[in-house]
């Protein structure tokens, strides 16, 4: 076994725990206020993110927790080990009651993503992984591997692509690709999540608003099940210092298809200076 069980053990409790604070929270008429445009936050956010923040330091107190739901992330600064959370991913997708959000806990270890957790409450799914080792879902108490398809022709490819922000670009991304074939889901730990299972052969995020919160844990895991997660140049993301977002969007898939999809984007994601 691997040098971070413990790690994954723990996120898993967490994220499981935290999971049901979030559906005892869904199951009624809850407030909704706003951070900023667009950017809606719930008690459920709030009280997960205390939840699994605590639990964090209190299981590994030597390591940074850098939460959505916190003021204070200077952990991300200052830690060789720094824990991303994102105590509700898709807060749009809980407000609709869809169903289609999830827990997301990541660590990073000296700015690499190493060992994730994605929790989908409604339903009970949960992914798990550890970087380049292992990867694992469990549905209703099964549990079984995960391993990403070996899809490379980029007309084949299954895209899967946000639910609540699609971007402008879609379309044309479609068309350089020559795929009809694209589904919608909130969060995106679950269209990571989709990629492992092989549900799903490729995610792009191009709107360069996701935050290191929403890629480390999803990252993790897709790479245990032999995906890859970078942005869209295919540059490897980067974890730590005092840039949480995404600039540069990103681009999940995998792993077969992935330089042949960062190649033909290129010329798209270049002229509206995504990269």
């Amino acid at each position: 076994m691997t040098g971070f069980t413990r790690e994954l053990d723990e996120a898993v409790r967490l994220a499981r725990a935290a999971g049901a604070i979030l559906m005892k929270i869904y199951a009624t008429d809850f407030a909704v206020s706003y951070k900023g445009h667009d950017d809606p936050v719930t008690d459920a956010d709030k009280r997960a993110n205390e939840f699994i923040v605590a639990g964090l330091r209190t299981a590994f107190p030597e390591d940074g927790v850098v939460a959505e739901e916190s003021a204070d992330n200077s952990d991300a600064l200052q830690k060789g080990r720094v824990w991303y959370v994102d105590p509700l991913d898709g807060t749009h997708e809980f407000i609709a009651k869809n169903g289609e959000f999830a827990v997301m806990i990541g660590l990073a270890v000296d700015g690499q993503a190493r060992v994730g957790a994605v929790y989908r409450p409604a339903g009970d799914v949960l992914f798990a992984g550890i970087a380049d080792q292992e990867a694992w879902v469990e549905e209703q108490g099964a549990r079984r591997p995960l391993r990403a398809s070996t899809r490379a022709e980029l007309p084949s490819l299954r895209l899967v692509m946000s639910r609540s922000h699609r971007h402008p670009l879609t379309d044309a991304i479609r068309a350089r690709l020559g795929t009809g074939k694209e589904m919608t889901l909130g969060s995106v730990g679950l269209k990571t999540g989709l990629i492992a299972m092989q549900q799903a052969d490729l995610y792009l995020d191009l709107s360069g608003f996701t935050k290191a919160w929403d890629s480390c844990g999803p990252e993790a895991i897709l790479r245990g099940a032999g995906g890859r997660l970078t942005d869209l140049a295919g540059t490897a993301l980067q974890y730590g210092g005092n840039e949480l977002r995404n600039r540069r969007g990103l681009a999940a898939s995998n792993g077969a298809c992935h330089d042949r999809v960062i190649a033909a984007i290129a010329p798209i994601v270049r002229d509206a200076k995504l990269i």
